[in-house]
């Protein structure tokens, strides 16, 4: 059953300079001191005061690149003591939450894959009761809602205040432009539930190409999030981990030069038209999506009626299917006319797409 979330207002973690958008930035992989340093610098003086870098990286095959490990840390304190910036980076056991307390990490954030899982997201909870430290939740990799928030539950109840969340998409199978399905629409979901949660998006993992990164940053700032979290490299050719999604510093100054950041304060925006409107465009991409996906099937459908010689209409089959989703409509409080002219609309594409294969066009 859902709990309502005990949490300090991210103005008061004294990390972000508000209004909106908040920036955490830095490479994907701590590689080496000289890179962390020089990322470093370069985020600095874009006026940047929270660093990003990875420690530990969960990786897919074993032999890739999994992180420098806790020698990394020592190069996150250097960039504190050195440029004044807070530092954070994921923390996927028990033993990552103990090597950051220990190194004076000022952020913590959880994977995708870790928040997905409630026995690790258990361990973490309790290695870092009642600590101080912000935890930043990553949505996990499929879109189930109630796993995310489950995340956030744990982390709460064990004295965690200091929450907030990062939108990174969702895997799928799905041939899309992007390397995860951005999946809007659970963003949406979680923040009406707890609309004073702190919420970033990460376009480097959502896009996976640098060509995709304003877009989607401006679509998250567009649905009111209040931050983002991007990936930031001295030099992205030689990276160890993710180099294609990754901007040197004078590109993500050019991006947030780009970026609009409408008018008014977070409050006022998130109940306003243009916040509204970004929802509508969402729903609008889902239903274009759906019907494609739709289409994909009938065309399958249609192949198998010309294998085996059948009739391409079954008016019967029809009129129960047009039944069932009129009824269902009025559950949703849909109009029947309007619902009927919308799938008659789409059974007559489907029968012309059906016509197509028949015909051996």
């Amino acid at each position: 059953m859902e709990t309502p979330l005990d949490l300090v207002p991210v103005s008061q973690w004294g990390f972000f300079t508000l209004p909106r958008p908040m920036i955490i930035a830095g490479p994907c992989s701590a590689e080496t001191r000289e890179q962390v340093l020089e990322t470093a610098r370069g985020l600095s003086e874009l006026g940047i005061h929270v660093f990003r870098a990875g420690i530990w990286k969960p990786r897919t095959h074993p032999g890739s690149f999994e992180g420098i490990g806790s020698e990394g840390l020592k190069w996150l304190r250097e960039v504190k003591q050195t440029y004044g910036m807070k530092v954070g980076t994921e923390v996927a056991s028990q033993r990552h939450v103990y090597e950051c307390l220990k190194y004076g990490v000022d952020l913590v954030w959880i994977g995708a894959r870790t928040t997905a899982n409630p026995f690790l997201m258990q361990e973490i909870a309790d290695a870092l009761r009642d600590s101080d430290i912000p935890v930043l939740v990553k949505n996990p990799v499929n879109p189930d809602l109630d796993l995310w928030i489950g995340a956030l539950e744990r982390l709460n109840a064990a004295g965690i205040k200091k929450l907030g969340v990062i939108h990174r998409g969702f895997t799928t199978t799905e041939k899309i432009p992007y390397r995860n399905e951005p999946g809007w629409r659970v963003a949406i979901a979680l923040r009406t539930r707890f609309p004073d949660l702190p919420f970033f998006a990460d376009p480097s993992h959502m896009g996976g190409a640098r060509q995709y990164l304003l877009e989607l940053a401006q679509r998250a700032l567009d649905l009111g999030l209040e931050g983002l979290m991007i990936e930031s490299h001295c030099n992205p050719a030689v990276a160890l981990s993710d180099a294609a999604q990754q901007l040197t510093p004078s590109g993500l100054k050019d991006l947030l030069g780009k970026i609009v950041v409408r008018d008014g304060s977070v409050e006022d925006y998130r109940e306003g038209l243009s916040a509204l409107r970004a929802q509508i465009d969402v729903i609008d991409e889902n239903l274009l999506f759906a019907l494609q996906s739709r289409m994909q099937v009938s065309r399958k459908i249609g192949q198998y009626k010309k294998d085996h010689n059948i009739a391409i209409v079954q008016a019967s089959r029809w009129d129960e299917v047009l039944a069932s989703m009129v009824e269902k409509g009025r559950s949703y409080g849909l109009d029947e006319a309007f619902v009927k002219e919308v799938f008659n609309a789409i059974h007559d594409a489907s029968v012309q797409a059906q016509n197509r294969i028949l015909g051996g066009e």
